[in-house]
């Protein structure tokens, strides 16, 4: 068991985290099945499977106690006014289910693959990626895809707060984010810059002479200074706003696209998964006709459409009610 693994594991049991816990088992299991070690890993898993928890032991009361620690140090802070400069995202609150297609998938599965394995990839001189840019239109699944990397690796996702972070005080904003980075320095988390336009914007286009370029430089030197044991991901409706420079200190650069027909039916009939639909709904003409929304408007008419077959006591999702919303959000535009 690597170094890393046994923080985490250490962790996780005294902060309780039954989930992370489950999760780093998995890992176990993983890393012993890799190195062909299969009667230890079959019994390991016997034991998952086997295994129930007692009732009266703290991890039941965990699972009872929405308040639970994080089981990390404390929080970054900014000095001026002790705002908190992160958000913790609870492991049970990210979103991690995506429809993708295969080239985007395999990208997103390759980095995991890659940082489950960063000790043996590490005795041939070789490092997993560990920054990662997502760019694309909104509702496309950046985020959704940032949460999706930190509960397939069992880390914390930890979402830098910018109304706290941004400082109309001279070198307070720089000196915030190098806070954040210092911070990640002792603790395996995903940090997520979420819409980095904010702090990210090209130095050549800004008005700004002060603390644009300022807080651009500083985000550029600690990306550049990056060797944390966890992952940073940026994201960024705008890529063409960004300045150059920040796209060269990433490890690796994925569009987020909108999603095809293919896969606009498959989130379709997803989303519907859950409530009886009428057997007459085409979903290759639905799919067509939705044919360049995002992922996130996709879901969203699912959810109105089955809402308002939910409120007219109807039983069945029909065409008409998907067909309605569709036709709503259409005469928005």
């Amino acid at each position: 068991m690597n170094a890393d693994l046994y923080k985490r594991l250490f962790k996780a049991i005294f902060s309780e985290d039954i989930i992370a816990l489950k999760k780093i088992a998995d890992l176990i299991i993983s890393s012993e099945r890799e190195i062909n070690h299969k009667v230890l890993a079959d019994s390991l898993e016997k034991i998952k499977v086997t295994e129930k928890p007692k009732v009266n032991n703290g991890f039941a009361q965990y699972m009872n106690d929405k308040s639970v620690s994080t089981g990390m140090g404390s929080l970054p802070t900014s000095k001026r006014n002790n705002m908190q400069l992160v958000s913790y995202v609870q492991r049970d609150q990210l979103k991690h289910n995506m429809i993708l297609n295969d080239e985007i998938e395999n990208k997103l599965v390759c980095i995991e693959k890659e940082f489950a394995a960063k000790e043996r990839l590490s005795k041939f001189n070789l490092y997993p990626k560990k920054k990662i840019l997502l760019y694309g239109a909104p509702g496309c699944g950046k985020t959704l895809a940032a949460e999706r990397l930190a509960w397939n690796l069992g880390l914390p996702l930890l979402k830098v707060r910018f109304d706290s972070l941004l400082s109309s005080y001279f070198g307070e904003s720089a000196s915030n984010l190098r806070a954040v980075f210092d911070y990640c320095k002792n603790e395996p988390v995903v940090l997520l810059l979420d819409e980095c336009d904010f702090i990210a914007k090209s130095r050549t286009t800004s008005q700004d002479v002060g603390e644009v370029p300022r807080i651009v430089n500083m985000l550029l030197m600690l990306l550049d200074e990056y060797n944390s044991p966890g992952l940073v991901v940026a994201t960024t409706n705008l890529k063409v706003s960004l300045d150059e420079a920040l796209f060269r200190r990433f490890d690796d650069v994925i569009e987020i696209p909108k999603p095809s027909v293919n896969e606009i039916k498959k989130l379709l009939t997803a989303t519907f998964s859950a409530i009886n639909v009428s057997k007459d709904i085409d979903w290759d003409f639905l799919s067509k006709e939705l044919d360049g929304h995002s992922a996130a408007n996709i879901v969203s008419i699912a959810q109105n459409a089955a809402k308002s077959c939910v409120l007219e006591g109807s039983k069945i999702v029909k065409r008409e009610h998907i067909l309605g919303v569709i036709k709503d959000i259409s005469m928005k535009y």
